[in-house]
């Protein structure tokens, strides 16, 4: 099991046993990611949530994380949420065969897994781009993001 944070209520706007992926809706690395996810998720068991939507901040603030300088994916289920490098096995960990796979990588370090996610994630608008405005999904992937 990978690391994660717990609180003691559970997420907010979160089905029980229901997973969100909190992402920057402005980043073009992340776009990239979320339509990743889409396209590899059939079964719909990710939800999606930029972190600068009402629905985004709500469980930002409920996860303690920042509100406004947002470098790392969330992904948070009932009481549990995990950032950086966990929060990217948690959520391959439910796609099909063969992603999981990718978390055999867990064989390296937390401190090392952490320092090249954040090397990315703190450069990913230089790197990547970034739109001017949040992404906006087709309406067949609406169905995918929080209410």
């Amino acid at each position: 099991m990978s690391a994660c944070m717990t609180r003691p209520k559970p997420a907010p706007l979160l089905a029980p046993g229901e997973t969100v992926v909190l992402f920057d809706g402005v980043c073009k690395l992340c776009k990239g990611w979320v339509k990743f996810l889409i396209r590899h998720d059939p079964d719909a068991r990710i939800r999606l949530a930029t972190v600068q939507s009402p629905e985004g901040q709500a469980l930002l603030v409920w996860a303690g994380l920042p509100l406004d300088t947002f470098d790392t994916m969330a992904v948070i289920r009932d009481t549990q949420y995990w950032i950086r490098s966990n929060a990217f096995f948690e959520v391959v960990a439910l796609l099909p065969t063969p992603w999981p796979m990718l978390r055999l990588l867990r064989v390296f370090p937390r401190p090392l897994r952490d320092w090249v996610y954040d090397r990315i994630a703190l450069n990913r608008y230089r790197l990547f781009g970034k739109h001017d405005a949040c992404w906006l999904p087709t309406p067949d992937q609406q169905r995918r993001f929080l209410p």
